[in-house]
């Protein structure tokens, strides 16, 4: 398995991978709204190859907390054959390394605290951020990167698509 950059042959395949990791068209309809909003994040964007198919797909866009620029994670997806086998570890490493790269303050999600935190994750409104939506508290997350300023606190929102849902 390869994590690489998505490149624009990947899409049908990342789109695919979300459908299959889901069991819904929600997250990949999501995917593609992402692809032609203001907030994708191209250098964000991963796949994992076997050989030459997509196996697992994550994506970071832009987000904010109150008005600080930051990235909001998600979807991420991996074939349902391959779960437990590190092709999610291995995108979320390499997602977390390339936000940091960049110069990025802090990632948020939406997922399950058990899962997320051993990427460092931790409850958002214990470092000031507070979820977009309220009942979300006990699993909106953040992860601070290497940028991060502690006065970055607020309300966190992710790019447009995720309003629609």
């Amino acid at each position: 398995m390869v994590v690489r950059r998505e490149r624009p042959g990947d899409v049908a395949g990342a789109r695919a991978v979300q459908v299959a990791a889901f069991g819904r068209e929600l997250e990949a309809s999501l995917l593609d709204r992402l692809r032609v909003c203001e907030g994708w994040m191209p250098p964000l964007s991963f796949v994992a190859c076997s050989g030459e198919e997509v196996v697992g797909h994550v994506v970071c866009t832009r987000a904010h907390v109150a008005d600080t620029p930051v990235v909001g994670l998600g979807p991420i997806g991996v074939a349902p054959g391959l779960h437990g086998r590190g092709v999610g570890a291995a995108l979320m490493h390499t997602v977390l390394g390339a936000a940091d790269a960049l110069g990025e303050p802090l990632v948020g999600l939406l997922g399950d605290p058990g899962f997320y935190q051993r990427f460092g994750f931790v409850l958002a409104e214990t470092v000031g951020v507070v979820p977009p939506e309220a009942e979300w508290a006990p699993h909106f997350q953040v992860r601070t990167l290497a940028a991060y300023d502690p006065g970055v606190v607020g309300a966190f929102r992710y790019a447009a698509p995720f309003e629609d849902l």
